[in-house]
């Protein structure tokens, strides 16, 4: 079921999408990064990790909700901060376990900022929550192959992952109907 739009809101133009996914994206790299410093430097049995991995763990987690903030706001979200408050809820809900079902943190950073991205990001006009959905699950599956596969060089490009998956699926979704619309047309 689509969500539909407040009255008297102006669509979201492409443009202001993805301004809100980028600098959503740039307030999301730190947060990914500290995180996994302080994972990875827990998980490290040779003790090469940094000092305190518990303060680069709670700075990465305490800058999560301003990726979502950013993104609401940014995106002209109707209640923003209350769509930032349950885009921090879904990222709880959902990345944890996804972490530990992957055995991994970084894909379920991805899975719960990605769901909390879709909380956060203004509906689409034409993209459902199930699109965006499956854009998510997309990123998760990607993130926890290249986890696999590529190594730690990964954790340079996954934080790029989540909310551009939305913007992919939204982006999608719009062409769709647009050529569904032009074929429709009787001058198609």
């Amino acid at each position: 079921m689509k969500r539909s739009r407040s009255a008297g809101m102006a669509p979201l133009s492409a443009q202001q999408k993805w301004k809100a996914i980028t600098i959503a994206t740039l307030v999301l790299l730190p947060a990914f990064w500290g995180t996994l410093i302080g994972l990875v430097s827990v998980a490290s049995d040779d003790g090469d990790g940094v000092a305190n991995p518990a303060a680069f763990i709670a700075l990465g987690l305490a800058l999560v909700p301003f990726a979502f903030l950013a993104l609401a706001f940014l995106s002209g979200h109707p209640s923003a901060p209350a769509a930032t408050v349950k885009a921090m809820m879904v990222f709880l809900l959902i990345g944890i376990p996804v972490s530990a079902v992957a055995a991994d943190a970084v894909t379920g950073l991805v899975a719960g900022a990605g769901a909390g991205g879709i909380v956060a990001l203004r509906a689409s006009e034409v993209a459902t929550w199930k699109q965006r959905a499956l854009g998510v699950l997309f990123a998760c599956v990607y993130t926890f192959v290249l986890a696999r596969a590529a190594g730690a060089i990964i954790l340079l490009s996954v934080p790029a992952f989540p909310f551009t998956s939305i913007g992919l699926a939204d982006h999608f979704a719009e062409r769709r109907q647009a050529r569904e619309l032009a074929e429709a047309s009787p001058e198609g």
